[in-house]
């Protein structure tokens, strides 16, 4: 399709599959995609589905900002996460320097934030992750089978608990089985929780992922795939429970199918 190049978006691309797939619903909505990748996190593919390409390693923000201001990119999108193991390993530029010595803490959050009033400052504004994606949000209720009353039951008493952990800037996954927490998700990522949970639970393991209470859709919002799923059906774990409206499914009918034919259940639940 041919895009109207006058309607630009930035894109700063982590990693998994994220990135591509809004890269692909942009340009489907007639957008110019200027990408910003990182080395050794975003997928090298995403190069043919953007308009525009920078590679960069994680903290040169100078780089970043000129290529967008150059491309005349006044908005743009955080899609894919830097996993937070590369956080230690990044060469930060003067600019990025300058950014983490005005910080008090060095949460994920406030890092994102002060990363975004710096690309505000060069007038270039960081929109909502869910932009042009509103087709792969979780909806609310059972998008696979019907729970049971214990499934139920599992989820209603870990929901809060997710929550509280997410509000402790932890992580966003619980995995729970009758009224026991078997594993919280912290550095390692929501797949390797499920592992480590539903292997502590033999099997029939609730898996609760939410957003967490302070999030900011700008550049964070939970996403699961199809190796989410491939997780729960190697410790045989039953239920996965995200928040409507606010989880991203990639690869949402190859997901769904997958969950339905391993008699898992996935459920939206609207978050408080």
């Amino acid at each position: 399709m041919t895009n109207d190049h006058s309607k630009k978006i930035g894109l700063i691309a982590g990693n998994g599959q994220f990135p591509l797939i809004f890269a692909e619903n942009a340009r489907r909505a007639g957008l110019s995609v200027i990408a910003v990748a990182h080395t050794g996190e975003t997928p090298p593919e995403l190069s043919e589905k953007v308009d525009e390409i920078l590679w960069i390693r994680v903290g040169q923000i100078g780089k970043l900002i000129s290529f967008f201001k150059k491309a005349g990119v006044t908005d743009a999108v955080m899609a894919g996460g830097i996993r937070k193991t590369r956080l230690f390993e990044m060469r930060p530029d003067f600019r990025a320097l300058t950014l983490l010595a005005r910080l008090k803490e060095k949460k994920d959050d406030a890092l994102l934030r002060a990363f975004a009033g710096e690309l505000e400052r060069e007038e270039i504004r960081i929109r909502a992750s869910t932009l042009y994606l509103s087709s792969i949000l979780a909806v609310d209720g059972e998008m696979t089978r019907p729970l049971t009353k214990a499934e139920r039951e599992d989820i209603a008493w870990g929901w809060p608990l997710a929550k509280q952990i997410g509000g402790l800037d932890i992580g966003q996954c619980i995995v729970v089985r009758d009224g026991v927490v078997l594993a919280v998700e912290a550095i390692e990522g929501t797949d390797a929780t499920i592992r480590r949970g539903g292997t502590l639970g033999k099997e029939k393991a609730v898996v609760i992922k939410i957003c967490k209470p302070q999030q900011d859709l700008r550049f964070d919002i939970p996403a699961i795939g199809p190796g989410t799923i491939q997780a729960m059906i190697e410790v045989s774990a039953s239920v996965l429970a995200v928040e409507a409206g606010k989880t991203l499914l990639l690869e949402k009918e190859k997901l769904l199918q997958e969950a339905a034919s391993a008699g898992i259940a996935v459920v939206g639940i609207k978050g408080s």
